[in-house]
């Protein structure tokens, strides 16, 4: 359309647009065919798309959802190549899964690996920085599962689909406190240790006596603090 064919009073335009009205019709029978054709392909992907999603079943949604678009809005465009594009989908989707149950390097390869973020209560900042997980994001799911202080937790791994599971300490251990440090109410309710230092950045701790300018050996931070419990 040209320039001066656009006029935002044309509401005919802007609410059915350029296409005869039979073209609607047509559109809940393509809209049909898309969700028919959607569910099955998903059927076939496995449970998993129904679920978390991992790398491959992302990329299969992506593709899916690319496929779909172009036929079920223009009117001059065929539902064949979207059926063409989801059989392919389907089929490298379900190659993937079987190459991974047989081949355990293949599936990390592909779908990613469990990374250990904290491990004995303290905070592993090399793996947090490879797979992108800032601290304040790590100590937010940790007070999202109701912990207050890192001596709780035994394991924090993240999945290879993104998601974290979380291993208790049997007993808690003093630890660094993830509380809010504007929190000063709910602070004050945690007992401190005044016998251990705990390093602010990474949550190692130290037992006195202790140097509270020395570098912490886990991160070589020298922040220091008292942990709770």
């Amino acid at each position: 359309m040209k320039p001066k064919d656009f006029k935002l009073t044309d509401w005919a335009r802007l609410l059915i647009g350029e296409v005869p009205g039979s073209f609607y019709v047509e559109l809940v029978i393509r809209a049909a065919v898309i969700y028919l054709l959607l569910t099955i392909a998903m059927r076939y992907l496995g449970k998993r798309m129904s679920s978390q999603l991992g790398r491959n079943d992302l990329a299969a949604m992506v593709t899916l959802a690319a496929a779909i678009g172009v036929p079920l809005q223009a009117p001059d465009r065929g539902l064949l190549p979207a059926i063409i594009i989801a059989i392919v989908v389907v089929f490298v989707g379900r190659w993937l899964e079987a190459k991974a149950f047989k081949d355990q390097n293949f599936e990390k390869f592909s779908e990613g690996n469990i990374d250990v973020l904290v491990a004995n209560s303290v905070m592993n900042l090399d793996r947090m920085k490879k797979v992108r997980i800032s601290r304040e994001r790590l100590v937010a799911q940790l007070r999202s599962n109701g912990i207050k202080q890192l001596g709780e937790v035994k394991r924090l791994y993240i999945e290879a689909n993104g998601s974290f599971t979380i291993i208790p300490e049997e007993q808690a251990n003093p630890g660094l406190s993830i509380i809010p440090i504007w929190d000063d109410e709910f602070s004050q309710r945690l007992k401190k240790q005044a016998n251990i230092m705990v390093c602010q950045t990474c949550g190692i701790t130290q037992k006195q006596p202790f140097d509270p300018q020395a570098k912490c050996p886990n991160c070589n931070d020298c922040a220091w603090t008292n942990p709770v419990k």
